[in-house]
């Protein structure tokens, strides 16, 4: 097998894990903020939060508008989660047995 599509293997599974990590710190960092743990008046608090929304809000955006009403409970997080480990599986499975051709 080639080394180079290893490589970019292993690159797509960390960047999937880098961007499910970011998603889960969205998520509390939201109830932190409903639940009014966290001061948003600090600018860099603020700063940190609109960066989290300005990456995850587009990718929940879709899913929030499939799923219905759950009352107040937004599970478009957990969704795109299962989706990004979905990935994290599938698409490593998938190019590394395509690049095993029958000799």
């Amino acid at each position: 097998m080639d080394n180079t599509i290893v490589a970019f293997v292993n690159i797509f599974t960390m960047i999937t894990e880098v961007m499910i990590w970011g998603l889960i710190v969205w998520a509390i960092s939201s109830w932190l903020v409903a639940f009014n743990v966290v001061n948003t008046r600090n600018r860099f608090v603020s700063g940190v939060l609109d960066a989290l929304d300005k990456i995850y809000g587009p990718m929940v955006r879709p899913i929030r508008r499939i799923l219905p009403d759950f009352g107040g409970i937004d599970l478009s997080p957990l969704v795109l989660w299962l989706l990004l480990r979905g990935l994290q599986m599938l698409v490593p499975a998938l190019v590394l047995d395509s690049t095993r051709l029958p000799q």
